[in-house]
């Protein structure tokens, strides 16, 4: 097949099915891994060594404020917009691409997992899996405790109440709460 992605790393980054425990992937997970830790571990207020580490994580610098502990998959797929806020205890699995505008708050122990399995038992089995990313509009505020589930868009301005888990785009200006996450309100 021409053109096919050769290594799992580019299936994975292509959301074609992948299988985690090649070599390259784990090599990059235990890298994020002694990053996260090294993060985890900053005392507060040495926004210096925090500043570094971030850097060093997603490949960039950012601005985003993000409280320790944190958790990723790789670090790799994830974009930050300007003036991102993480609170305490979030967990982005960025197996595909996940992208936060500008703006974004994001509450404690938020999970926004790109990671999908097969539905097929025997398939599972096999380990393979695939990711679909997640985007994150502008301002956004997505509560704690929530979940995005893999593939979805929460629009900007968009508000995800505590605890909701969004198994489905979100629309710009929309507040949704719930699970499976449902619609509450529209702003006028």
């Amino acid at each position: 097949m021409a053109g096919a992605p050769a290594s799992e790393l580019e299936r994975m980054r292509a959301g074609q099915p992948y299988r985690p425990g090649d070599p390259e992937l784990v090599a990059l997970r235990k890298r994020a891994q002694r990053l996260m830790h090294a993060y985890n571990d900053t005392v507060y207020g040495d926004d210096e060594a925090r500043a570094r580490l971030l850097e060093a994580l997603f490949g960039v610098a950012t601005d985003a404020v993000i409280r320790p502990p944190f958790y990723v998959d790789y670090g790799s797929e994830i974009r930050l917009g300007r003036g991102v806020f993480f609170n305490y205890g979030c967990v982005v699995l960025d197996v595909a691409r996940v992208t936060i505008g500008d703006g974004v708050q994001i509450g404690p122990y938020v999970q926004i997992l790109t990671a999908d399995h097969p539905r097929d038992a025997g398939e599972r089995a096999t380990g393979a899996e695939w990711g679909r990313p997640i985007t994150i509009g502008d301002h956004a505020w997505i509560g704690g405790g929530a979940i995005l589930l893999p593939g979805v868009t929460v629009g900007a301005g968009a508000i995800v109440a505590a605890g909701a888990v969004v198994s489905r785009d979100v629309a710009p200006g929309t507040t949704v709460a719930g699970n499976p996450a449902r619609l509450l309100s529209r702003q006028s």
